[in-house]
Formats: C-alpha cells, sequence, structure tokens
C-alpha cells in the first residue's frame, strides 16, 4: 500500500499532505489525553512493533504478497490519536531511510494507511466492544473483525485519491475491483496478526491496552467473612471505580519481550517473507498505473529497499537493515511520544498551582 512518487499528480499530492499535516496536529493533542507515564514507552515499541512486522511479507494469492498496515493494532493497543502518529513514525522511517513510499506522496501515505485504517479500526472496534460481552475474548474478536475491515477500506481511499489525482488514464473501475479484491484477502492476514497480538498484551497486561480499559474487575469488600460488590453511589466515589485486573508481568519485562520480538522478526525472519510484489505493486503492474513512477528522492540511500549499502551477504544485508530500522523507529518514536507525555505533565499544571508552591 506504500504508494510511489508519480501515481498521484501534485495538487493531489499536496492536498493530501495538508490533510495529513491537520490530522497528526489533532492527533498530537489528541494524544496527550491517551499517554501516561506507562503508556508513553509502550507507544514506541508499538511503533518499532509495526516497522518490523511490515517487512514479513506473506503469500494471498498467485503472485501476491501482503503484509500488515497496522493502524487497527495501533488504535486498539495505544489509542486512536496515538496510533495514527504510531503508523506516521513508521512512515516516515520507510520513505526517509529506505526509499520505501515516496517523499512527495507521504501525505497519501499517511492519509490512507495511518489515518483511513486507525480511524475505522477503532469504530468498528468499539461499536462491537459496545454490544459483545465484557471480556478477553471479545476484545480480541472485536480486534480480528476491526483490522479486517481496515485494510479494504484503505484500498478504497487509494481508489478514490487516484481517481481524483491519477497520473495515468485507467478505468477506475478496473482499479477499484483489483485493489479491493486483494486487500480483503490481505486484511485477513492483517486481522490474525492484530487479533494474536491484541490477544497476547491483555493476556498479561491488560491495564495497559487502550481498548480493553473498560475491561476491569468490580471492586469488592470483604463483609463479615463474604465478598460483595463495593456499593455504587456519589457517595463513595472509590466504589464506583473498577479495581484493575491484575498484571501477570512487569512493564520492563513486556517492553524488552516486544523489543527482543521486534528485532528478531526485523533481523532474522524477514528473510523469509515472500519476494512477490505487494497489493498495491501488483495491481499497479497488471493495469497499468504505475507508467509514470518516478525514482525515489532517496534511492541512493544506504539502506535504500531494506539491505545495508556494501553488504553483499542478502540475508546479513536485509538483517541487519532490519535491526537498525527497528532501533531508529523505537528511538524516534519514544521520543516523540515522551515528548507528547511532558506536555500533558505541563498542561496539567494550572497557574494556581504554581503560585502555591
Amino acid at each position: 500500500m506504500h504508494v510511489p512518487d508519480g501515481f498521484i499528480n501534485a495538487p493531489t499530492s499536496a492536498v493530501t499532505g495538508v490533510v495529513a499535516a491537520g490530522a497528526i496536529a489533532v492527533s498530537l493533542r489528541g494524544a496527550r489525553r491517551e499517554l501516561d507515564d506507562r503508556t508513553a514507552p509502550l507507544a514506541g515499541l508499538v511503533a518499532a512493533f509495526i516497522f518490523a512486522v511490515q517487512m514479513l511479507n506473506f503469500p494471498v494469492a498467485a503472485g501476491t504478497s501482503g503484509h500488515l498496515l497496522g493502524g487497527a493494532l495501533a488504535a486498539i493497543l495505544v489509542g486512536p490519536y496515538t496510533g495514527v502518529l504510531c503508523v506516521s513514525v513508521v512512515l516516515l522511517m520507510q520513505g526517509i531511510l529506505f526509499a520505501d513510499g515516496g517523499l512527495t506522496a507521504l501525505g497519501v501515505n499517511i492519509t490512507d494507511m495511518a489515518i483511513v485504517t486507525t480511524v475505522v479500526a477503532y469504530a468498528v472496534f468499539r461499536g462491537l466492544v459496545k454490544v459483545l460481552p465484557r471480556g478477553r475474548r471479545s476484545i480480541t474478536a472485536a480486534s480480528f473483525v476491526a483490522a479486517v475491515l481496515s485494510v479494504p477500506a484503505a484500498a478504497v481511499a487509494f481508489t478514490l485519491i487516484y481517481w481524483i489525482g491519477g497520473t495515468t488514464d485507467v478505468s477506475i473501475g478496473k482499479v477499484a475491483t483489483a485493489m479491493i479484491g486483494v486487500h480483503v484477502l490481505i486484511g485477513i492476514g492483517e486481522a490474525v496478526i492484530t487479533a494474536l497480538t491484541v490477544g497476547a498484551v491483555v493476556a498479561v497486561r491488560p491495564d495497559l491496552v487502550y481498548g480493553a480499559r473498560d475491561l476491569r474487575q468490580r471492586l469488592r469488600l470483604r463483609v463479615h467473612g463474604e465478598l460483595v460488590d463495593a456499593p455504587v453511589t456519589e457517595e463513595t466515589p472509590a466504589g464506583t471505580r473498577p479495581a484493575p485486573v491484575a498484571a501477570r508481568t512487569s512493564r520492563r519485562t513486556l517492553w524488552v519481550t516486544g523489543l527482543v520480538t521486534s528485532l528478531v522478526l526485523a533481523g532474522f525472519v524477514s528473510f523469509y517473507a515472500s519476494a512477490n510484489p505487494d497489493g498495491l505493486e501488483k495491481v499497479a503492474t497488471d493495469k497499468g498505473i504505475d507508467k509514470n513512477v518516478e525514482k525515489h528522492a532517496s534511492a541512493d540511500s544506504p539502506l535504500a529497499d531494506y539491505g545495508v549499502k556494501d553488504v553483499t551477504n542478502a540475508r546479513l544485508s536485509g538483517g541487519l537493515a532490519g535491526v537498525i530500522g527497528v532501533g531508529t523507529t523505537v528511538v524516534a518514536g519514544s521520543t516523540v511520544f515522551w515528548a507528547v507525555r511532558r506536555r500533558r505533565s505541563a498542561d496539567d499544571v494550572s497557574p494556581t498551582a504554581v503560585e502555591s508552591a
């Protein structure tokens, strides 16, 4: 789904750039409400994990592969605003360092892969969680459905953008049919990855999963030797607050485990990923919408095409590039989210509190 330079004309690319910039500005403000001292480190890790898993193309049809987009996963784990920022950080790293996704098309890619997938996925997820029985299985099931629908939604968004500003004269009906068809299949792979990841985190630290913040145990009191639910009244506000589900692992252990997993996936498992073109590349070749594709501005980057320049061993070159990508993304993401968190802390300090201090 990474759109290269030349697919979309300059005016349309500029408009999507404005849309993307506006969405990022809104998300930076919204993320202040989503992030705290516990979840800010997780957000940087989520960005690195998405980068790693996007290197793992999986076969979906004859001669076609797909990979994770990540909008649903990020939105459910760390919140929709933070999710937009997570995927945007990944796209920036990929475009600048690895020549994956055009730089003039960065607005298109953020709009399509970060905004559309996150908004659609989280809207579907919240709708399902409200009607499903409260529990971990419902969170996982809702994650699966949300992820499935987010990918063809992104395909529809690309089709509309191409219809408005495509640089080749190809029937929009043919583009829509091909794009949506293959991305429905890719959506299934996205859903499996998303559901497994969300389910794993919910199982050990449900308190850190934004989408599971309502998955709490009712506060219970022991009265005359028996456990009873705490009363819910305005006079006893503590009774209205559910107790968090017990954590099975520490935040540090979760973070280290996630980082090591990301490094292994990007540095080793990625070598075995499918070499077939992804959905957009396949459709572009088959339908001829890649006739005006332009050379990437970072084509001469030392990490272009996910390999380290001058390292002749393909496995070592790809593995090193993956490890560098994960490391760069986790640092960049963590820096952004800690800055957002500190801004929230600064905003929480009222003038009255400062004067009294």
